[in-house]
């Protein structure tokens, strides 16, 4: 396959956080302060679906959870709210005993939420690695999704879902750690400008410490670019509760 061949077939890398509260069912507000995340997730999920109508979602595994089958279907039931969501289109009908799952791991419900709301078309597929996976794994997970997309022959992308740091105020989940806004502020510069370098050097146990989710998925991102992004965009950067989010894309 030329290099040609593939650039067009590997279309781009989105990443986007996964708070339940980016469904507005579970939010219970209208205009919040997840409002401006909500925003961009959609804006970048929708530039997403316009360059490809199948996607390779990666996030955490949830306590062990597995990826669910494409046509099935999920539900936020578990997060307050039985909005149900799916990985590929709307069949003509459901049968009468469609099962629905709350089992889904979160990863998996926020892509098929996003899924639903910009790209009803798109087909998804989900990659679930364990948050304590070394870099070495995940850069290999993501190498191993690249091959994969490479081999098809129409437009595919990866959806990487995954959450910065829990301890960057005394509000956040994990209360203030003083080290956090300072490692916060060195991975948003890495997802801003494409450092694959940066990205691949994050340390598993002060990542661990801060509550840094994300930190798997993002050297699977990483991995699964061969050389550093040819372009790149950062929609929304910002930490809401006092955990670290960033919305975003790369080119090949």
């Amino acid at each position: 396959m030329s290099s040609a061949s593939v650039a067009f077939v590997f279309t781009a890398a989105a990443f986007v956080p996964s708070p339940p509260l980016l469904v507005p069912e579970l939010s219970g507000r209208t205009d919040d302060e997840f409002a401006p995340v909500r925003a961009a997730v959609l804006d970048t999920g929708r530039a997403l679906a316009e360059r490809a109508r199948r996607w390779v979602v990666v996030g955490v595994a949830d306590g062990g959870s597995r990826p669910p089958a494409p046509e099935s279907v999920g539900s936020f039931l578990g997060y307050g709210a039985d909005v149900r969501v799916r990985l590929s289109p709307v069949p003509s009908a459901d049968p009468p005993d469609v099962e629905v799952d709350a089992e889904w791991p979160l990863a998996a419900l926020v892509a098929g939420w996003i899924r639903g709301r910009v790209g009803p078309d798109v087909t998804a597929s989900v990659v679930l690695l364990d948050e304590e996976c070394t870099p070495e794994a995940a850069a290999a997970a993501g190498a191993a999704v690249r091959r994969e997309l490479d081999a098809v022959t129409e437009p595919v992308a990866l959806l990487v879902v995954a959450d910065g740091a829990i301890t960057l105020t005394e509000r956040a989940p994990g209360a203030l750690d003083l080290r956090a806004p300072e490692v916060q502020a060195e991975l948003d510069e890495a997802l801003r400008s494409g450092r694959r370098d940066l990205l691949a050097a994050l340390d598993p146990s002060l990542c661990r410490e801060l509550g840094i989710g994300g930190r798997a998925p993002w050297q699977a991102m990483a991995g699964a670019f061969m050389d550093d992004p040819t372009q790149t965009t950062s929609d929304y950067c910002g930490a809401p509760y006092g955990v670290g989010y960033h919305v975003g894309t790369w080119l090949p």
